[in-house]
């Protein structure tokens, strides 16, 4: 059975001229975690999970650990071996909704599980409300591999983006984005092209397209609703992740759509991140990204 659509995702389907057509994954969401996607997620090294902290506000970090630190450990049950790390965002211990997003850049698979998180000793256990699959779209291919133990330096907080964290954000060809919806669901969804594709417009703004994906509009959906997001953004050569959290609203010209966030808190984490140094197989989905415009705020 397709899953009941909230307000926010049915008014952006209408919105794209969608409203009367199925998407595509719909029939594809479900609470149990298929076989398929248990033996997924027991192969990776590293998972990316939104939530919202206790301030309200959304926030995208990333777990790690050896293959097997995922283990699907009932038809509704997947436990994490990892937490956030110290001075994270969602260094909490308490129950919360999270999305979280498994991904292997080397085959282009996607994975995303909606559910409730609650800790236990060394980890997390989540009881799932959808796990599903998603398109290879705008996915680089590249190598990551773990930062080397103690290399993690201690979080760096902010309001603003500095001129280097600039600089990342402009060459990205790569981010993750938390949101959650009128529920307090949360989820957590991949966005990629070709570097430049992310719009630096001043220190606390930027924006991005939106390119055509799977039809679902989680991520779009939820900003209809509650228009905040958390962005995390790797540096593949050093390691390091950006983390940020902010407002965020959907501008449409026509049917296509383009995201403005403005920037409310930064958090910058050495070592807390992979490394897959070097230039990456880019997808040959990829839009040509716009040329760069003078620093300002877009309409």
């Amino acid at each position: 059975m397709a899953p009941r659509r909230h307000p926010g995702e049915r008014a952006v389907r209408e919105r794209a001229g969608l409203s009367g057509r199925a998407a595509l994954s719909d029939d594809a969401i479900r609470a149990e975690i298929p076989e398929v996607a248990a033996a997924f997620l027991a192969e990776r090294t590293w998972l990316v999970l939104g939530a919202v902290d206790a301030h309200g506000d959304p926030w995208c970090t990333l777990l790690r650990g050896p293959a097997g630190f995922l283990r699907a450990t009932g038809p509704r049950t997947l436990d994490a071996a990892a937490l956030p790390g110290a001075g994270d965002p969602l260094d909490a211990h308490a129950a919360a909704r999270v999305g979280l997003l498994a991904i292997d850049p080397v085959t282009r698979r996607r994975m995303r599980v909606n559910g409730v998180a609650r800790p236990r000793p060394g980890g997390l256990r989540v009881t799932t409300d959808q796990v599903y699959a998603n398109c290879p779209k705008y996915i680089q291919k590249r190598h990551p591999r773990p930062v080397p133990p103690g290399r993690r330096g201690a979080p760096a907080c902010g309001t603003r983006l500095s001129a280097e964290q600039r600089s990342l954000v402009g060459g990205a060809d790569t981010f993750f984005i938390a949101t959650s919806g009128p529920d307090g669901d949360a989820d957590a969804s991949h966005r990629g092209g070709a570097p430049g594709f992310v719009r630096v417009h001043s220190p606390t703004r930027l924006s991005w397209p939106d390119y055509a994906g799977n039809a679902v509009f989680n991520t779009l959906g939820n900003l209809w609703s509650r228009p905040r997001a958390g962005l995390l953004f790797p540096d593949w050569e050093t390691g390091a992740v950006l983390m940020l959290t902010g407002s965020a609203r959907v501008g449409w010209e026509g049917t296509s759509r383009t995201v403005v966030f403005d920037v409310g808190r930064t958090v910058s984490v050495p070592g807390a991140g992979l490394l897959a140094p070097g230039e990456p197989g880019y997808s040959r989905f990829n839009p040509p990204a716009a040329p760069a415009s003078p620093e300002g705020a877009p309409r």
